[in-house]
């Protein structure tokens, strides 16, 4: 097996490696995320009173997509991806693809979390007992609501995969959009929260595609999904919508 593939298989299951983990396309600081997004509607606002976090699809079909969308990371958001796609982005056979969007996936983490910390926005299941789709933990309720780092990492990976395949931008993009949606639907984001989140992302998109060695992974990963046919047709998609 190649160094980078065996690399970035390790990196995606989450095995120990001597090699060091991949390096942020962008340098610490390089896009504030939190100058330019709105601030959160203000507790106890009319804003705030329409900030819809929901658990009414409780033991629907949506409420189960939202469940299957908790965990997050490149390998689960590939295979996510692969309907919308139109064909299966397993790692193994896309190790470009794969490292393009763990290299991504450093640079989410770091803007979503600076500006996670400048809002501090208490997320929406804090003093209700209503049902969540994911466990309540000490780790949930510390944990920040604004902007939400799932809709940002599913909106960026969206838009990084639907510059690849261009002709697949539409189910793709529906499919970056339904998958911050589903943690509305689990209760553990304002819809605020998401909406913030897919700007931060396109924020993000932005400014990587001005980085040169990003837009030299891109072209590899496009050369590598060019050899891989579809398989799989977009009415297939409608349960992850």
């Amino acid at each position: 097996m190649r160094a980078p593939l065996a690399l970035g298989l390790a990196l995606l299951a989450g095995v120990a490696t001597a090699e060091p983990a991949p390096a942020p396309y962008l340098a610490a600081g390089a896009l504030d995320a939190a100058a330019i997004l709105p601030p959160p509607p203000t507790p106890g606002s009319a804003a705030q009173g329409a900030d819809a976090a929901t658990r009414a699809l409780a033991g629907s079909p949506r409420w189960g997509l939202a469940v299957s969308d908790v965990p997050s990371g490149v390998t689960r958001l590939l295979d996510g991806f692969a309907c919308a796609a139109g064909r299966r982005l397993d790692p193994a056979r896309l190790p470009a693809l794969a490292a393009l969007l763990a290299r991504t996936r450093r640079d989410v983490v770091a803007v979503v979390r600076d500006a996670k910390t400048r809002f501090a926005r208490p997320r929406p299941h804090l003093g209700n007992d209503a049902a969540l789709c994911v466990p309540r933990s000490e780790a949930l309720d510390r944990s920040f609501s604004y902007p939400s780092g799932h809709a940002t990492e599913g909106w960026t990976f969206a838009l990084v995969l639907a510059a690849l395949m261009p002709e697949r931008s539409t189910p793709i993009l529906r499919r970056g959009r339904s998958y911050g949606e589903s943690r509305i639907v689990c209760g553990v984001h304002w819809a605020s929260d998401v909406e913030a989140g897919r700007l931060a992302g396109s924020a993000l998109f932005a400014v990587l595609v001005g980085d040169a060695a990003f837009r030299a992974d891109l072209e590899r990963a496009r050369s590598e999904l060019a050899a891989v046919p579809p398989d799989a047709g977009p009415s297939a998609c409608a349960r992850n919508e």
